[in-house]
């Protein structure tokens, strides 16, 4: 079975690589630690259409992204959560919150406009989670 990101998700992350069911991306927003997960399953919308592993393992990959994002310098709090009103491929959003960040204490979405990393900054952290995430954690044995 094929699986396709939508464009949109596409446009605003930078892939990291594949965890045991999702596919990590970094959302291209410097102002905030913003992981995204997208469960590699074409043309699913809704977390109760997996089945009961596929949810168990999902919340465990969104379990490990909150603990990577928690250990960051200045992350105070973990938000996710899975929307999908204008995206409906399901996707579920891993951000680290700071006490004071440019949207504290309301929500991301629609707080100021997106700022994107500078020079190698992105790819710096793309390259801490395929070590710290997809290598170690998510990896082959």
């Amino acid at each position: 079975m094929s699986f396709t990101l939508d464009p949109r998700i596409v446009a605003s992350t930078l892939e990291a690589g594949e965890l045991g069911l999702s596919k990590l991306l970094l959302t291209n927003d410097a102002r905030f630690p913003w992981l995204v997960l997208v469960p590699r399953i074409e043309n699913l919308t809704e977390i109760i259409d997996l089945d009961a592993a596929e949810r168990a393992r999902l919340m465990e990959e969104i379990a490990e992204c909150s603990r990577w994002l928690r250990a960051r310098d200045g992350v105070d709090k973990i938000n996710f959560g899975a929307l999908g009103n204008i995206v409906r491929q399901l996707h579920i959003h891993v951000i680290g919150r700071s006490i004071g960040d440019d949207a504290w204490p309301g929500s991301v979405w629609g707080a100021g406009t997106a700022r994107a990393y500078d020079g190698d900054a992105a790819q710096r952290i793309v390259a801490r989670l395929k070590r710290d995430l997809v290598d170690r954690k998510f990896g082959a044995a």
